[in-house]
């Protein structure tokens, strides 16, 4: 079992932040995701698909798909992550789940477009999930946000590809003033059963 410390860090302690300085090295981004990669996903489908956005060039492209609130947080964090799936994830499957290569199938054919876009979210999004509990474990603070057109992201950064926006990630040093005071959460009995 981790210690408190470690479960402060990743759960109790950590926050949203909305404001970012310092800076995020290619060895960092590599190395969320390969605690990233580990995470369950149905059939080890794996449809994540990251974007990270550092350059000036790219955060220009980014800029105009922003909702006006996120503009200022996510222009200044050293890293916005784009986290997206892709609807073709099941290609991969053969090498991904060797001992069933046949799996694919359950995802070809125009009657399963919702089968697979059904499968691709909810595992990207998981996926997503992981990805913020993995930089948070390496002492990276993390933004996620919706408020964003996904549609005009899309087609800034994905046109012509099988990929698809969930949502955005700001990674960097986060500033404790700039958070608001921790929302309440439901306590078990309020979100829990037991059957």
């Amino acid at each position: 079992m981790l210690d408190a410390a470690a479960l402060d860090q990743i759960f109790r302690l950590a926050r949203t932040h909305n404001a970012f300085s310092g800076e995020v090295t290619d060895a960092q981004l590599r190395a969320i995701w390969d605690l990233t990669k580990y995470g369950p996903t149905t059939g080890n489908a794996q449809p994540a698909r990251i974007v990270f956005v550092r350059s000036a060039e790219a955060k220009a492209r980014l800029k105009p798909c922003l909702s006006a609130g996120n503009v200022d947080k996510t222009m200044n964090a050293p890293v916005t992550a784009i986290i997206a799936y892709d609807i073709e994830f099941y290609e991969l499957l053969p090498r991904l789940f060797p001992h069933n290569p046949a799996i694919k199938n359950a995802y070809v054919g125009a009657e399963k477009k919702q089968h697979v876009e059904t499968t691709a979210l909810r595992n990207g999004t998981l996926q997503g999930a992981y990805f913020i509990i993995a930089a948070r474990a390496l002492g990276i603070d993390t933004g996620p946000m919706s408020g964003f057109n996904n549609a005009a992201l899309d087609q800034a950064f994905f046109a012509g590809t099988t990929w698809k926006s969930n949502f955005l990630c700001n990674l960097g040093r986060g500033d404790p003033s700039k958070i608001f005071p921790r929302n309440p959460r439901l306590d078990f009995d309020e979100a829990c059963r037991i059957v």
